[in-house]
């Protein structure tokens, strides 16, 4: 009984460590037509090296972005025109932010750290839907691609066709209905 009990702790201990063991979205939902305030958190390295950047790439109706400045990181803002033009409160909207990147710091191992920045959602995205960021964290030796996005079953915490869920899944956020 006492193994069985060691068995199990350790067994949601592992599952507990791989769940923290990927850039995260600190909210992860978002009220449609609200300001969202996107703080991703790096909680490792690549294997006991420390992070030296972190890019992530805007999901298609994600608009007026701005990110955040960090102290000791060097930011990169990529623009360009959209895959399909979006409306925001009316506006059709053509170009904007696509991709953020922050290099050029040193986040050791044995710290997290929280990358910001700010957005709002085109009118095309609607309650209910799930959008995903892409993340490429680079360190001083390896490379994590926070960039699996689920399908079907998967996209609703099911398993994806082969029993297993991404190893490395970009982070989500699920779009709630407007606050009144």
């Amino acid at each position: 009984m006492f193994r069985q009990m060691i068995a199990g702790v350790a067994g949601s201990l592992a599952v507990i460590s791989l769940a923290a063991a990927h850039v995260t979205l600190e909210n992860p939902e978002a009220a449609v037509g609200a300001s969202y305030k996107a703080v991703l958190r790096v909680n490792h390295g690549c294997d006991g090296s420390p992070t030296v950047s972190l890019r992530v790439r805007m999901p298609e109706g994600v608009v007026a972005v701005k990110p955040m400045p960090k102290q000791g990181w060097k930011l990169d803002v990529v623009s360009g025109k959209y895959a399909k033009p979006v409306t925001q409160n009316g506006t059709r909207i053509s170009e904007g932010v696509t991709e953020l990147s922050w290099s050029g710091g040193k986040l050791p191992e044995a710290f997290y750290d929280e990358f910001v920045f700010q957005a709002g959602f085109s009118d095309e995205l609607k309650p209910g839907q799930t959008i995903y960021f892409p993340v490429v964290q680079e360190c001083e030796k390896g490379i994590h691609r926070w960039i699996e996005i689920p399908t079907g079953q998967e996209a609703h915490g099911g398993r994806d066709a082969h029993g297993a869920a991404g190893s490395e899944p970009a982070p989500g956020l699920k779009l709630m209905p407007a606050r009144r």
